[in-house]
């Protein structure tokens, strides 16, 4: 994905830390429900849940797509590349719709939901990361604190969600999500999904991640290919999480923290 600039990651590690636990803000572990196969040459930038499907995008220059996958077998069931030099993003959708975000070519496309077939393209200032969407907005991530927030019909920023952890901005913040009236986020570089409140772009929550996934050794690029990619079945209540070239989806469950079980 984007090229690593440790430096703005190393408060997003500090989540993981002992500081997170003295804020006050519980930290989630997880139970794995199930696994389920995931392409190893998806390096996954966004990921969604429609319909009893999985609804995938993927980066890198040459091998950018967005693909419609069964989630039991991971059968591709509909495909659509994303020609160089634009590089694959976050992906959602509207009504009949798909919109999808390019990194740094500042324009972003739409398909046609049920062929994927492009209908049209919109343009945005600086990066774009992820998307997701309520029943009202949809909510873009760029990497930095700042939260997006788009009119679905227009795609133009109609407002702001500054996230902060304990008063300070959180960076890095990348793979999108809306559970629960909540907006998840990986945080990208570490092995934690924070929960946002959107009213006040506060962190409520930590999911702590930490040994889900293949160990460095099982991956061939273990400094890019980490975990991003969050997708929830609302009907079911499932929550499902990948990362880049994992071979694995995990339907997981959330473990409170022992103090409010």
């Amino acid at each position: 994905m984007k090229p690593i600039t440790r430096l703005l990651a190393v408060f997003a590690l500090l989540l993981a830390s002992s500081a997170c636990a003295q804020s006050g803000i519980p930290i989630y572990g997880y139970e794995v429900v199930h696994t389920y196969p995931h392409d190893t040459k998806a390096y996954t930038e966004g990921l969604f849940f429609l319909d009893g499907y999985l609804y995938e995008s993927t980066g890198t220059e040459g091998a950018s797509f967005i693909h419609k996958l069964d989630l039991d077998t991971g059968k591709v069931l509909q495909q659509v590349e994303l020609p160089p030099p634009d590089y694959g993003e976050g992906i959602v959708t509207w009504k009949n719709r798909l919109i999808q975000l390019t990194w740094q070519s500042q324009h972003g496309y739409v398909y046609d939901l049920k062929s994927f077939k492009r209908i049209g393209q919109f343009s945005y200032p600086g990066e774009g990361w992820a998307l997701t969407r309520d029943s009202t907005h949809i909510y873009m991530s760029d990497g930095t604190p700042t939260i997006r927030v788009l009119d679905p019909e227009t795609l133009k920023q109609v407002g702001r969600i500054d996230v902060t952890f304990e008063g300070r901005p959180l960076v890095n913040l990348n793979e999108l999500e809306w559970v629960k009236d909540k907006l998840y986020a990986n945080v990208w570089l570490t092995h934690n999904i924070v929960e946002i409140d959107p009213a006040n772009g506060k962190v409520v929550g930590v999911i702590n991640l930490t040994g889900l996934g293949p160990g460095p050794g099982e991956m061939s690029d273990p400094e890019n290919d980490v975990l991003n990619g969050i997708a929830y079945d609302a009907k079911r209540d499932r929550l499902f999480v990948t990362g880049k070239r994992w071979p694995k989806i995990y339907e997981i469950k959330l473990v409170p923290p022992k103090s409010s079980q």
